[in-house]
């Protein structure tokens, strides 16, 4: 591809920081980082691959800032890291030989349906509760399921990974969106390996932003920290239907989409 003025490079920057700020808090920052990459003039390959190389920036940044507070054991969560890491690989993998659209009929109902269980349930991540499965059983179904689908398709991986250690595992909110960021670091990683072998990277664009991920994410850990459940609960159920709109208002082949259309006569 052309190169990029300095101007856009300069955009992208900010449109990082924002991207990995909003993730480091309640995931979705794929969801204004992949747009702006694809708007930049890259093709979807190359948005995808670029999207994860300044994505593992961010969530490093976030990942590193909770560990050194106390808010992450990275010896208690091994199991699941390493689970991640293989279900994002051949998630990576899968990708390449089958159609990921296949996934928007179904993934707009999972959000909006956990947007919901956030915005009803006030209550809860409030404080540990005991956990309902051990760590192996949540590498094994939560870990390597939402690793493959982070690999395979991406929208909402935060988010599902913190409901998960809620729900399971009894986390409060700021310890699930803490051990949520190193998941996501480690799918990202895991990734943006078998994109680099594709030869899809966009080093120059990928790294200009990944400057602005490492800002992003450490600001809006230390935010999460300070603030906790108040500002976490929020921006969850803001980007859990947020995300919703996008996928279905990209997607003409979406019944919702199609009701709209034919509702308002667009």
């Amino acid at each position: 591809m052309e190169f990029l003025s300095y101007e856009t490079l300069g955009l992208l920057f900010c449109v990082a920081l924002i991207a990995g700020w909003i993730d480091s808090i309640a995931g979705g920052g794929g969801l204004i980082a992949l747009p702006a990459l694809l708007g930049a003039g890259l093709s979807p390959a190359q948005a995808l691959a670029t999207n994860k190389l300044q994505g593992s920036f961010g969530t490093f940044a976030a990942t590193m800032n909770f560990y050194k507070k106390g808010h992450l054991n990275l010896k208690e969560i091994w199991p699941i890291i390493v689970m991640t890491f293989i279900g994002a690989a051949l998630g990576t993998l899968a990708v390449q030989a089958i159609d990921a659209s296949l996934l928007i009929d179904v993934i707009p109902f999972l959000l909006v349906g956990m947007g919901f269980y956030f915005l009803l349930q006030p209550q809860i991540g409030t404080q540990d509760r005991k956990a309902r499965i051990g760590v192996w059983a949540y590498g094994l179904f939560f870990g390597f399921s939402i690793g493959f689908y982070d690999g395979f398709f991406g929208p909402g991986t935060g988010s599902f990974f913190a409901v998960a250690f809620i729900t399971m595992m009894g986390f409060n909110i700021l310890k699930a969106t803490a051990h949520t960021k190193i998941l996501n670091f480690t799918s990202n990683i895991a990734s943006l390996l078998f994109f680099i072998l594709g030869g899809q990277m966009v080093w120059v664009v990928g790294l200009v932003m990944a400057m602005g991920q490492l800002v992003g994410g450490y600001l809006g850990s230390h935010m999460s920290m300070k603030h906790g459940g108040k500002i976490i609960r929020p921006l969850l159920v803001v980007i859990s239907f947020a995300m919703t709109i996008k996928l279905i208002w990209s997607s003409p082949d979406h019944i919702i989409h199609q009701w709209v259309v034919t509702l308002f006569n667009l």
